[in-house]
């Protein structure tokens, strides 16, 4: 395979290889920089490294019934052994790993333990993604400025806040208004309604903690308003959501923002093309392209545009980049500060607990709703009052017991079939998704003797915990145990896992954004320091990570970008 200096092959001519922009990468964040640039006019190549995928054609398990899968929605064994890491990977089975990678597939080097969780198709993980949409607040833009644990972020709350309404209208987010300052209202949809338990563990929480038990700000279509309608989409609280939806009830790119880019005329998506580096022009001294390696024939061919979004998901984002070397940028595009590829955080899901409440037997619930329930962050808002930094927020729901989780035995004749119609006990259950503390020693670099099957380097992964984190794990479990006690709730079982780094998801980092190019990577429009017209806005641009799930942060965050990218390029600034 030839090296990154004779990767230069052109195989179509440059005039038919020339759009106005390249977006790297066709997922939650990639999606939205082509819908964006699409309606404003720019010729958009949209390159993905998998497959393509076409909304209900390539959902093959979407109607299944779990019974008629060969080992009912089960991972076998041998399945788990061909692939350690991503079959622990939350929502893989039987009925969705075909959106999911496969770990010989697409190698990398751990030199710490990190269980890297991929999904390479047209859509990308937009396909199999939790969809929990809550804002951050001002405090999350702040606290790393207040506390001191990392670069100040060069924008705020009210920067992003048009930009959140802009994506919530397009996509749907059902939720409730709350006035909560931690976790600001949106544009909402219907929100779920709370089962009783729910209920009640909602005005306990209130009333002997003083915090929030409401419904979670979910990408789903409960009601559609005008905009969704036009896409064709509502959701029936099937709750497979990861199978892929044939009614477009979630949010996914392919589902949402690629058609409606489709549509203007301006847009195309190629998959099978695996992005080798973007091409630097010293004399014009900005980014003039891409360099892609064709999965299947390995062909090498470049293209061009006038500005370049690179939304390959974070770690992916920090290989191309870091591969992306040149006489001007010898360590890798706009890295002239050598931070590139450092700082990498993730989510903290270590920890979780569930329980069995007395009552309620004369209650049950009509919908197996495909969204949750939150517990807001109430650490370290507005002054640090605890022994650890950062936040978390809690992800909760109560149901009624199934047969199937009562191991009654045996399972099988009239007894077996009398207990179905009679549901058990209530539970409820609580995990965290924590902040972790950006260190320059988390950090992820290219392998100087190991390449891919594309003659690229593979990624070394060097992420690990901290002292932080266990603290922070500590406090949940003793406030989580707190008010489920208080609740009334019994048998309380308590979990810490051990896994590593990458089963947590949410990888951010690497391109960090800052208000000095000394410090970070990126300004307060995406924009690299160094290169103006190349625009990251997926997690690798992340200075924190707060307690929110990030996905509608990035997409509020592309759309502002892509906006800002086309009145300056209108302007002759690119």
């Amino acid at each position: 395979m030839p090296d990154s200096t004779q990767v230069n092959t052109n195989t179509k001519g440059i005039a038919q290889n020339t759009y106005d922009a390249i977006v790297i990468g066709s997922g939650i964040s990639g999606g939205w920089a082509a819908k964006e640039l699409c309606e404003l006019g720019l010729k958009t190549l949209v390159l993905e490294r998998g497959r393509n995928i076409e909304h209900i054609k390539d959902y093959p398990t979407m109607n299944t019934p779990i019974w008629e899968f060969r080992h009912r929605g089960s991972i076998t064994r041998k399945q788990r052994d061909e692939n350690p890491f991503i079959s622990k990977a939350a929502g893989y089975d039987e009925s969705t790993q075909h959106f999911f990678v496969k770990d010989n597939d697409h190698p990398y080097v751990q030199e710490k333990p990190f269980e890297w969780i991929r999904g390479y198709q047209v859509g990308g993980k937009s396909l199999i993604w939790g969809r929990a949409c809550a804002r951050w607040s001002e405090f999350d833009f702040t606290a790393p400025l207040r506390y001191g644990y990392a670069v100040d972020w060069p924008i705020r709350y009210n920067d992003v806040a048009p930009w959140y309404s802009h994506v919530e209208k397009f996509i749907g987010v059902s939720g409730s208004k709350e006035g909560i300052a931690s976790m600001p209202d949106g544009e909402f949809l219907r929100s779920y309604e709370l089962n009783c338990v729910e209920h009640h563990l909602k005005d306990v929480l209130w009333q002997k903690f003083e915090r929030y038990y409401v419904s979670g700000r979910w990408a789903q279509v409960t009601e559609p308003n005008e905009i969704q309608k036009k896409q064709g989409r509502q959701c029936l609280n099937r709750n497979v959501c990861m199978r892929g939806c044939p009614y477009g009830g979630y949010f996914s790119t392919v589902t949402s923002t690629l058609p409606w880019a489709k549509a203007t005329g301006n847009l195309t998506v190629q998959p099978f093309s695996v992005v080798h580096s973007i091409i630097y022009d010293e004399k014009k001294r900005k980014a003039i392209g891409v360099r892609v390696i064709d999965a299947n024939s390995k062909q090498a061919t470049e293209y061009f545009a006038k500005i370049i979004f690179v939304n390959a998901s974070a770690l992916n984002t920090n290989l191309i980049l870091l591969n992306s070397v040149s006489n001007r940028f010898p360590s890798g595009l706009g890295n002239d500060n050598a931070l590139l590829g450092k700082y990498i955080c993730h989510h903290n899901y270590r920890a979780s607990m569930g329980g069995e409440i007395e009552g309620f037997r004369d209650k049950y619930y009509k919908v197996s709703k495909p969204a949750e329930c939150i517990i807001p962050n109430f650490r370290n808002i507005k002054k640090q009052d605890t022994d650890f930094l950062g936040g978390y927020v809690i992800f909760s729901g109560a149901y009624r017991e199934k047969i199937s989780d009562r191991g009654m035995e045996p399972a099988i004749g009239a007894d077996f079939k009398e207990a179905l119609s009679e549901p058990g006990s209530w539970g409820a259950y609580m995990y965290m998704q924590g902040e972790t503390i950006p260190r320059e020693t988390n950090h992820v670099r290219l392998s100087t003797d190991k390449k891919d099957q594309w003659g690229i380097p593979l990624l070394v992964t060097s992420v690990g915990y901290d002292d932080n984190t266990d603290k922070m794990i500590k406090d949940f479990l003793e406030q989580g145990k707190a008010m489920m006690e208080a609740a009334g709730f019994k048998n309380i079982n308590t979990f810490v896992n051990d896994w590593a780094p990458g089963l947590d998801i949410h990888e951010m980092g690497g391109v960090r954004m800052g208000r000095d190019p000394k410090t970070s990577l990126l300004n307060q429009w995406n924009q690299l320091y160094a290169c103006k017209n190349v625009f990251v806005t997926d997690g690798a641009c992340m200075t924190s990570t707060g307690n929110q799930s990030p996905s509608i942060l990035y997409m509020a965050l592309t759309a502002r970008a892509a906006n800002y990218a086309v009145e300056e390029l209108k302007r002759g600034n690119l």
